[in-house]
């Protein structure tokens, strides 16, 4: 694994970038902890060529220059709204929605966006190492384009994620993610009421924050939602082709990895390596962002 100096790429994306050998592993939960609707078995072995992926998710200045440089408008912008933990809503309450079904503590609040994180009373100041969120796939998608990049696979996703460390639940291993110290940036207390605020982060944490896996990723797992290409099936994996699978052909949903700030083995468990989740590619929320890749 090599790791790429900072250099002006086509549109100006400038995130350093490792260098991910090609390689087969094994493929979906190890650990157990599954979420039987999530789809992360069977267990199977996937070859993935080599690619180069970020080592970082994009941060709100990298997607400053990327709005600089176009003029782009995101989707939250477009609609007016976006979805926001209760607990870090910034707006007045004219401008707070109601909240989602089956999920009390995320509501739409009106000038919600990737600039105003919390709503219109929030800004990016201090924030600007920060992984960029209330971006859709289709946003992540249009900077890509800029980037002359792309989003990666989700086989790429998780290869590059478990850092050379395969069946292994999280980039550093098996070792819960407080042992010795916070290693990811999840919920700690009672959720979603109470955060104690053990790591010193209510939501985001900057992108270099705690420690790299082994390919030097930062952060594949709490912090933000990842952006992947491929469409969601929650059976994919039964019968996804072993080399380079690009996804299943059809579908309206598109795959997110990694988990997010939310994440707490009481509520969502999905801050490891095999984990999975979806949404609409037109969705955006305050716990989701992407990095990319490129061969």
């Amino acid at each position: 694994m090599v790791i790429a100096p900072r250099s002006r790429a086509r549109g100006g994306h400038t995130i350093e970038q490792a260098s991910i050998p090609a390689g087969t592993f094994v493929m979906g939960d190890a650990s157990g902890d599954r979420n039987p609707a999530d789809g992360e078995v069977p267990l199977h072995a996937v070859t993935v060529s080599d690619f180069r992926i970020d080592t970082t998710t994009v941060s709100n200045d990298d997607f400053a220059r990327f709005v600089d440089d176009t003029g782009y408008v995101t989707e939250a912008e477009q609609y007016g709204f976006s979805a926001v933990f209760h607990l870090a809503i910034a707006a007045p309450d004219a401008d707070i929605m109601g909240s989602a079904v089956g999920t009390p503590w995320w509501h739409g609040v009106r000038g919600a966006d990737w600039a105003h994180p919390g709503g219109a009373h929030s800004s990016l100041a201090g924030r600007g190492d920060h992984p960029v969120v209330h971006v859709t796939w289709n946003d992540a998608r249009a900077y890509c384009a800029w980037a002359g990049r792309r989003l990666p696979t989700e086989a790429e996703w998780e290869y590059a994620a478990r850092g050379g460390l395969d069946r292994k639940t999280f980039p550093w291993g098996d070792e819960a993610v407080d042992d010795g110290g916070w290693r990811a940036n999840i919920w700690q207390g009672s959720f979603p009421a109470t955060n104690t605020l053990e790591d010193g982060f209510l939501t985001t944490a900057p992108v270099r924050t705690y420690s790299p896996n082994g390919f030097g990723l930062w952060q594949c797992v709490g912090n933000v939602w990842e952006w992947c290409d491929d469409r969601f099936s929650s059976r994919a994996y039964a019968a996804t082709p072993v080399t380079d699978p690009p996804g299943p052909p059809m579908g309206e949903l598109r795959v997110l990895r990694g988990g997010s700030y939310l994440c707490h083995d009481s509520y969502c468990n999905r801050y490891r390596n095999s984990a999975r989740s979806r949404n609409t590619p037109d969705s955006s929320m305050g716990n989701a962002g992407f990095r990319t890749v490129s061969r």
